[in-house]
């Protein structure tokens, strides 16, 4: 038959796929910008081979430059994203946690022009 006698989930059953690893140890599936650093970088080590005459050095000069490179800007991008979206996430709680109380800042300005 097409499954294993011993397969509880019979022959249809989902197997969870491992993840990709480089080399091994780089998870590149799961740490943001690997993925992408990788893939640039042995693009930009066959464009310098080829721009150099097929050289050896320059392919593996271009490969560390362009990964390096493609790692640092997206991970600082990456950074930059995380706090953006941490400091909205904190400005939406104070506004549910203020709202309607003494310490709302509208409320204070609303006060403040109907004064005039």
């Amino acid at each position: 038959p097409a499954w294993a006698p011993d397969d509880p989930h019979g022959c249809c059953a989902q197997r969870t796929p491992e993840p990709f690893k480089l080399l091994g140890i780089l998870d590149v599936e799961n740490i943001p910008c690997a993925w992408d650093s990788v893939l640039y970088g042995s693009l930009g080590s066959v464009v310098a081979s080829f721009g150099h005459f097929l050289s050896c050095n320059a392919g593996v000069g271009g490969f560390i430059l362009v990964i390096l490179g493609f790692w640092f800007h997206c991970r600082y991008n990456y950074a930059k994203q995380r706090i953006q979206q941490r400091t909205a996430r904190e400005g939406m709680k104070n506004k549910l946690l203020y709202e309607g109380t003494h310490l709302d800042p509208e409320r204070k300005q609303n006060n403040g022009n109907s004064s005039n």
